[in-house]
């Protein structure tokens, strides 16, 4: 199926690195560090991180396609899950913020057979990152989770000044990966950012869907499982 490429690009965040895993430990060990079950009267921690969650998710959306910055992105996920939970944003400790910024791109969760699964393409092809995170977390992330060896570049959209969906981050990307996109194939969980982004650039894509949602019309290749590239790739 793809036996003309040669270049295989990666999503991080929800494809390798699994975020929302790594935000939820992280997210509950502070909640009672800064005594947040005092503050929302109640001692399960769930409730404050399926609020994040969401209000995360529907951030970044706005973020990949240039809406908001990152100063907004990492200032409004925390105060509007204190308002919809009703209680004052204002009383959001500043420190919470920067304590979960230094711990949780620390955290190790991958999504299963990551490590496998990289190894086994890193012998066939060559493996490059193009990732809409942020550029101290990035590196964090691969540094502790031991996935920066997989890669010979990393492209952060940060450093590039676009994001996912738009070309010229992938343009950039297969420039400094010395190859081009009828090469190359991008994988990724981000349907517009990864999937839709590469496939207008011309690039051929792999929407990565541990959730199981129905596959889009305008989506040629699915995988449920990391380790399904060992068969298709």
């Amino acid at each position: 199926m793809f036996l003309s490429k040669k270049d295989i690009f990666f999503d991080l965040d929800h494809t390798i690195w699994d975020f929302d895993l790594n935000a939820k430990e992280t997210l509950h060990e502070l909640y009672y560090n800064y005594r947040f079950d005092q503050l929302f009267n109640t001692k399960n921690s769930d409730l404050f991180i399926e609020t994040y969650t969401v209000n995360n998710h529907r951030l970044w959306d706005l973020y990949h396609h240039g809406k908001i910055d990152k100063k907004t992105l990492r200032k409004a996920r925390f105060e509007d899950t204190f308002t919809q939970l009703g209680v004052d944003p204002s009383l959001f400790p500043v420190a919470f913020e920067e304590e979960y910024l230094a711990i949780c791109p620390t955290k190790t969760n991958l999504f299963p057979h990551a490590h496998e699964t990289l190894a086994y393409l890193y012998n066939k092809y060559t493996l490059h990152l193009i990732s809409n995170g942020f550029k101290e977390a990035c590196e964090k992330k691969l540094k502790h989770s031991k996935l920066s060896p997989y890669f010979k570049t990393i492209v952060i959209s940060e450093n590039v000044g676009v994001n996912k969906p738009h070309p010229q981050i992938f343009e950039y990307a297969v420039t400094e990966g010395n190859t081009n996109k009828e090469l190359s194939i991008m994988i990724g969980d981000n349907l517009d950012a990864d999937v839709r982004g590469a496939q207008n650039f011309g690039m051929d894509a792999i929407f990565f869907n541990p959730t199981k949602i129905e596959k889009p019309t305008d989506v040629k290749h699915m995988i449920m499982d990391l380790k399904e590239l060992q068969s298709v790739l």
